[in-house]
């Protein structure tokens, strides 16, 4: 996949840079994205417009020329690495490396993101290399808008993780109540991790993994970012939120779902059916030239003539709708179009989210979370599994 770089084009044009540089291993997105290389250690990758450079030590060096996009691959020994770093310690001597590599290849001034190592560009500055920060990271924004090839990354990953909440889904099923409530299978309590061990093995037969994923009960699942633990209960809101990454592709997917083991009272059904409203609202808001701001609003709409507070009706409330509406979804499971007050115009192409949800203590949590991408006369919902809430 060539990504089309001509925002990053038309910034250096703009500016008196002579390339983008990005010093940071490959589990750093932009990284990946601009060199097509995943890299356990950082490397130095050089844009400029004409030519895309990059800089690795000796273990790197025969896989980056086989598998990254770089016209050039240069190693860290062509440039006296070791001898610099002896004289000028570890990031003096990367930076005079650094520059004896932008040296040859004529560039006096740079731009770099925000998140560049802040020694490292003063380390260049002081090595006669002009650095200005990239504050409206460009390389994010043009990761944004997917092309088909990433859209079909992220459909594969989204049917490993529909596989993988089936698996969570079925052992919920197969669970007994215990005298006290909670949850048995084979004799043994249901917990949250139990769950999650489900999920995970699931992914990982379908070629994905994720490093943790949501499994949360009760008062657990009020907390929109609790992870969960312990022993699961019947006839309270689980909510599953599962956001796994194709190992192959390295693209994420996310979607999530509220179950009830047993029989939900009258507010949870409530909240679930108003969640349903919400998220449909969102989808007939999304499309091209529409704003995040536009469908978050859309749920918003729906909550507050329920009744529900929203962070948009009471800024400071600890209950109701208390998250954006969504995000962008690719190399980062959280990355842009936001979907939320600032949230900018959506353009086909943008993958993102929509996850209404409801939240109380006393009640517990409800959210439905589906993805899909934004296309060139509406979007297309590439979420294939049932929205549901009471289990038998």
């Amino acid at each position: 996949m060539d990504p089309d770089l001509s925002s990053l084009d038309a910034l250096l044009s703009e500016t008196a840079a002579d390339a983008y540089c990005i010093d940071a291993a490959g589990d750093d997105s932009n990284q990946l994205y601009l060199s097509g290389f995943d890299a356990p250690d950082p490397f130095f990758t050089v844009y400029t417009g004409e030519t895309l450079a990059m800089l690795v030590s000796g273990l790197e060096y025969g896989r980056a020329r086989a598998e990254s996009r770089a016209d050039t691959v240069a190693r860290l020994a062509e440039y006296d690495h070791h001898e610099n770093v002896e004289e000028h310690g570890e990031v003096a001597g990367a930076a005079r490396t650094d520059a004896a590599f932008l040296a040859d290849l004529d560039v006096d001034a740079v731009l770099v993101p925000d998140r560049f190592p802040l020694g490292l560009a003063d380390a260049l500055r002081e090595a006669g290399v002009s650095v200005d920060v990239d504050h409206d990271d460009v390389v994010g924004s043009v990761r944004a808008t997917k092309t088909p090839e990433e859209v079909d990354n992220v459909k594969r990953a989204q049917r490993a993780n529909e596989a993988a909440m089936g698996a969570a889904e079925a052992l919920l099923r197969s669970a007994d109540v215990d005298d006290d409530g909670t949850l048995t299978v084979d004799g043994e309590l249901l917990t949250s991790e139990r769950v999650q061990e489900e999920i995970e093995v699931t992914l990982l037969r379908h070629g994905c993994a994720l490093d943790e994923t949501i499994v949360a009960c009760g008062a657990d699942a009020a907390d929109p970012h609790d992870r969960g633990s312990g022993p699961l209960e019947a006839d309270e809101t689980i909510i599953i939120d599962v956001f796994p990454r194709e190992k192959a592709s390295k693209y994420h997917a996310d979607m999530t779902r509220t179950f009830v083991k047993g029989e939900a009272d009258a507010e949870v059904r409530r909240r679930f059916e108003v969640t349903r409203e919400a998220k449909d609202a969102a989808f007939d808001a999304l499309e091209p030239g529409a704003t995040g701001r536009d469908v978050h609003d859309a749920v918003c709409d729906v909550y507050e003539d329920a009744g529900y507070a929203t962070l948009r009706s009471d800024p400071t409330t600890e209950t109701g709708f208390i998250h954006s509406t969504g995000h962008g979804v690719g190399l980062d499971v959280h990355e842009g179009p936001a979907l939320n007050p600032r949230g900018e115009e959506l353009k086909p192409g943008h993958v993102v989210t929509i996850e209404p949800g409801l939240y109380d203590p006393a009640v517990g949590g409800v959210r439905i979370e589906d993805i899909a991408v934004v296309t060139e006369d509406g979007h297309e919902n590439f979420t294939d599994y049932p929205v549901e809430l009471e289990l038998e």
